[in-house]
């Protein structure tokens, strides 16, 4: 059972896409336009039922989709066909399933495309509650016992009760890119707004508490060994942020088209789509340690950490595992798949967005 006029469903009944209208890739994840969108006002957010069409936001592909056979790690014995990836689970999700985030008990992933996010309980291996929100976009965060999540839809920064899925505040913040990303660092949710101003977000008055501008097209943050680091997808750079001054204080140079970026073993790591290698940062010295070349160039994908691996998501190349001991890519599994990932409950959680499907991994493949 469930309210419509509340935004939150069970999801004990396979999910449906109805009415979708045609929709396109922008950055390799995937956003529709949709008929079912939901009304601007704050307080309609959340009441799917009786709306007008709305086209989706759409930018021009920066990076064009490269050939996918001239692509892949080259040394022998890591790249492997799809088919030897094993899950643990596999959890339907419908509509496009992508930006994914551990909670205290279960992992929210997004579905633009369907204008909600789905709650996965790792105990039993069965979706829980979906929560509505317009066009969910730019990464999720989990902190203060809720979910955060940007909406592009709304042009708001929702905030989810974790207990029940409800939208508890709305906050003016309209995320610079639906590529972008979300942090919790320092008591506070951090995210890249229009045109590309990071902004800090107090939690307990859900109000914007200082902003920062950055240079243009840096619009993904995360957080480790105490400061704030965005990629600089437009300069090829890392950029080091102090939180407590809200300065930069250090501006790195990494691959060419840095987007998404994960924290572990001491190092930022940033995927860069300009040429599918990853840069290592040490967060000590501020400087790039490592540059491991993984052949996966193009838009879309992520990047997690976990195990004492990195993790990396991409269209065709559903899967790349990254050894933080030797920063050599030790297994590739290639076919049709993938576009998220995350790692939790020590599991990888591998989003494969075109198949609406969400994949519970054994970080020990073969």
């Amino acid at each position: 059972m469930f309210s419509r006029n509340h935004g939150v469903r069970s999801a004990s009944r396979p999910l449906v896409a109805i009415g979708l209208m045609a929709g396109s890739l922008l950055g390799g994840h995937m956003v529709l336009a949709q008929a079912a969108t939901m009304p601007s006002t704050p307080s309609a957010v959340g009441i799917t039922s009786n709306n007008t069409p709305q086209a989706a936001q759409t930018r021009p592909p920066r990076i064009s989709k490269p050939d996918v056979k001239k692509l892949g790690v080259k040394t022998p014995g890591v790249l492997r066909p799809l088919s030897d990836l094993k899950p643990e689970t596999v959890y339907p999700v419908a509509g496009s399933p992508d930006w994914s985030v551990m909670a205290k008990d279960a992992v929210w992933v997004s579905s633009a495309r369907l204008n909600h996010v789905v709650q996965l309980l790792p105990v039993n291996g069965k979706t829980g509650l979906i929560a509505d929100v317009p066009r969910p976009c730019s990464g999720l965060a989990y902190a203060f016992g809720s979910v955060w999540v940007p909406s592009c839809g709304a042009h708001m920064l929702m905030r989810l009760d974790e207990a029940t899925g409800k939208v508890t505040a709305q906050i003016p913040a309209d995320p610079a890119n639906s590529e972008g990303g979300i942090a919790v660092a320092d008591g506070s949710i951090w995210m890249v707004v229009k045109p590309s101003t990071l902004v800090r977000v107090d939690p307990k008055s859900n109000t914007v508490v200082s902003t920062l501008e950055l240079p243009s097209e840096s619009e993904n943050p995360a957080f480790g060994g105490g400061f704030v680091w965005v990629s600089s997808f437009g300069h090829d750079q890392l950029l080091e942020v102090d939180p407590k001054s809200n300065t930069v204080v250090a501006t790195i140079g990494v691959g060419p088209k840095p987007r998404f970026l994960t924290i572990g073993d001491g190092s930022v790591w940033t995927l860069n789509q300009g040429d599918g290698s990853i840069s290592r940062v040490d967060m000590k010295t501020s400087k790039v340690v490592a540059t491991i070349i993984c052949g996966i160039p193009g838009p879309g994908g992520e990047i997690t950490f976990g195990a004492g691996s990195v993790w990396v998501a991409l269209f065709d190349f559903p899967l790349t595992q990254v050894d933080a001991k030797t920063n050599l890519p030790v297994k590739q599994w290639a076919g049709a798949g993938g576009d998220g990932v995350r790692f939790g409950f020590g599991s990888v959680w591998l989003s494969n967005l075109r198949q609406q499907t969400v994949w519970r991994l054994s970080p020990e493949q073969k």
